[in-house]
């Protein structure tokens, strides 16, 4: 029997990446992680050794003693410092973010002395794609300075290899952008994976496969009993008005709806509904009550029907309650795009390719078209007094509440101008 190749894994979270690297015939030596909740899904679920710790409150020695590995021994190091300081989502009202400047920053320190420390032959590092933004790119810099670092002073050849991936571009039916960090303690090149589907079949000319859709994710599974999936909140009654596939953007003057809202004045998730002929959109981690992706039959998505489209294993159950497993969820790294660059790097650092060209986490095709969309229903009478004229939203940085800061900033120099 083949060995399976080791992993020490960082930031571990519910595991979306462990599953992933677990297919690929990886195994997780140990796994760290902070939160008590992903802490019992992973226990709940596998026999892997965790511990339950800050990575700043942990030594690289620890873990490695908890994985029964020495220095130099581990595969790959693999983790997704929380991402933060990074995410999109903050320049949604300001234009900007912390970033490096954020205390949680640290954590990709944490990740980067673990690297130096236990020098695995290999490694991968997964963050939001605001990682890499030119211009704003301090991190990826604060990453190849330090593997120069380390490779002075251990004598090693640390190299990186960086790509932002779009999940739905590799079988995973839901789309999703992140940042991947490959990199070699040899030096050897690394080429990430290129695209098994496209946004629509043969669209390159080549025999590839058209994006996995919701249906083929979610055909197979019953209808949820669990209570509680109905929406709330004050657009709840309003969901069933926007067709699949679009959000509160059909209720303004560029949609096909009624003039409820400006053009771009709410967020992209609001009121987001999934299509079953399409992937879905990001899952989120902390939505509001107003926040989808929905499922087309204006309710919120199950545990288990998030975990489909996330392409974990069926056969994890998630620990804490509903809100407790859409965070794990929405947090995770989508397991069927771990495992695809997990085979790559198997293959192309470790000298353990495959047989098997297929991953074993691949979504099945339905085998059928979807069925039709569901039918929208009219606008309720007490959304009507919003109709009107909407102004569209002026640009990133300049919306309501940006305004009210700069009003704020004004008000207070204006404040201490008087003093």
């Amino acid at each position: 029997m083949t060995k399976n190749l080791t992993v020490l894994s960082l930031y571990t979270g519910a595991g979306g990446l462990d599953y992933g690297f677990e297919a690929a015939g990886f195994r997780t030596a140990v796994a760290l992680e902070l939160d008590p909740v992903c802490v019992a899904t992973l226990q709940n679920n596998r026999g892997w050794p965790v511990i339950m710790k800050d990575i700043a409150d942990v030594t690289t020695r620890q873990l490695l003693l908890k994985a029964g590995l020495k220095r130099g021994e581990a595969d790959v190091l693999i983790g997704g410092p929380p991402c933060q300081p990074f995410s999109k989502s903050g320049f949604w009202a300001t234009g900007g973010a912390k970033r490096l400047a954020d205390p949680r920053a640290a954590t990709l320190d944490g990740y980067l002395r673990v690297l130096d420390e236990a020098q695995p032959k290999a490694f991968m590092l997964e963050n939001v794609e605001g990682l890499g933004f030119r211009g704003k790119d301090e991190g990826l810099q604060l990453i190849r300075h330090r593997l120069q670092e380390i490779n002075a002073r251990r004598k090693t050849a640390y190299n990186m290899k960086v790509a932002v991936l779009n999940a739905a571009d590799h079988g995973v039916p839901q789309i999703r952008k992140r940042l991947f960090i490959v990199g070699s303690r040899d030096g050897r090149p690394f080429h990430f994976p290129e695209p098994s589907h496209g946004e629509k079949a043969n669209q390159t000319g080549q025999e590839k496969p058209a994006y996995v859709t919701t249906w083929d994710a979610l055909h197979d599974l019953p209808e949820p009993e669990r209570e509680g999936l109905q929406l709330r909140g004050k657009w709840a009654d309003l969901l069933p008005s926007v067709p699949e596939g679009e959000n509160y953007l059909w209720h303004t003057e560029r949609g096909g709806g009624e003039r409820l809202f400006g053009w771009r004045r709410r967020y992209w998730c609001f009121l987001l509904k999934l299509a079953k002929s399409q992937p879905s959109w990001t899952l989120q981690a902390q939505p509001g009550p107003a926040t989808g992706p929905f499922h087309w039959k204006n309710r919120l998505l199950s545990v288990r029907e998030m975990a489909r489209l996330q392409t974990f294993p069926d056969d994890i159950d998630f620990a804490g309650s509903y809100a407790d497993a859409r965070r794990q969820l929405g947090n995770a790294v989508p397991s069927l795009l771990a495992e695809v660059i997990a085979r790559a790097i198997r293959a192309q650092l470790l000298d353990r390719p495959l047989r098997n060209p297929e991953p074993k986490l691949a979504v099945i095709s339905a085998g059928r078209p979807a069925p039709p969309p569901e039918r929208v229903q009219p606008v309720p009478s007490k959304y009507r007094p919003l109709r009107g004229e909407h102004e569209a939203h002026p640009g990133t940085g300049k919306g309501y509440a940006a305004s009210a800061r700069a009003l704020d900033i004004d008000q207070l120099q204006l404040s201490f101008a008087e003093q």
